[in-house]
């Protein structure tokens, strides 16, 4: 019988099992949080992540030999984000009714998660690049790296920050939401599509489905918000 360590080389040969174990640390996290009666501060994603960073760890592998696995799962974020796209379509007449404070919400939203990054940053003495790199925090992933690229930030840092910023929100956001009494559905969904993007708004969508139709929508207007002002604000302030 093979030693466990002799065991476990053989198997990380083969990328499908970074895959497999992807796909299970999210299964055991959607688990207890459901066991748990969906409490937000059991997110599946935080659960999921805790459990392969350890699993990493403690065999030594490397993120690049781990991705060559997991990156089908990584395709597949396009897609689910398009998906994004029916509970909206499902909920336009909703959508449309609110059009007017809807984008006045995103616009002023993204001004603030961006100024209090950048004062923030600047009131603790973060070096130049790391305030660029912390600025688009609430943006998704791929276009967050691009505006921190543009403004000379890091976007590997940008990175981290930005899922950092999207577990948190959807840990803390709905209590929040809670403790400050809004009850309002579209209210709910786009406070969280603001400052959680994606992760944000795939809580938003276990819990109600308006919300997430308007967390979506936030979510990809927030980008596109903040890929035009938060330059300009920048070339402003600095």
């Amino acid at each position: 019988m093979r030693p466990v360590g002799e065991l476990w080389v053989y198997l990380a040969a083969n990328p499908l099992l970074h895959l497999t174990l992807t796909l299970l640390a999210y299964l055991i996290g959607d688990r207890i949080y459901r066991r748990f009666g969906m409490n937000p501060l059991l997110n599946p994603v935080v659960i999921a992540i805790v459990m392969l960073v350890g699993l990493l760890v403690a065999t030594g592998t490397s993120y690049e030999r781990y991705f060559e696995g997991a990156q089908f799962v990584h395709f597949l974020l396009g897609p689910a984000t398009v998906a994004l796209a029916i509970p909206l379509y499902n909920q336009f007449d909703r959508v449309r009714r609110s059009a007017g404070p809807l984008l006045a919400a995103v616009v002023l939203g993204s001004l603030a998660a961006s100024l209090s990054a950048i004062g923030i940053a600047l009131l603790l003495g973060a070096a130049p690049e790391i305030v660029a790199s912390i600025a688009p925090k609430s943006v998704t992933t791929p276009i967050a790296m691009g505006i921190a690229e543009q403004l000379g930030g890091l976007p590997s840092l940008t990175a981290v920050l930005v899922i950092l910023t999207g577990v948190t929100g959807a840990m803390l956001g709905p209590p929040l939401l809670n403790l400050l009494r809004i009850r309002d559905w579209r209210a709910r969904g786009l406070a969280i599509g603001v400052a959680a993007h994606g992760i944000g708004t795939a809580r938003a969508m276990q819990v109600n489905e308006v919300a997430g139709a308007f967390s979506g929508l936030a979510m990809g207007l927030n980008a596109l918000s903040t890929a035009i002002l938060l330059p300009l604000l920048w070339s402003w302030l600095f």
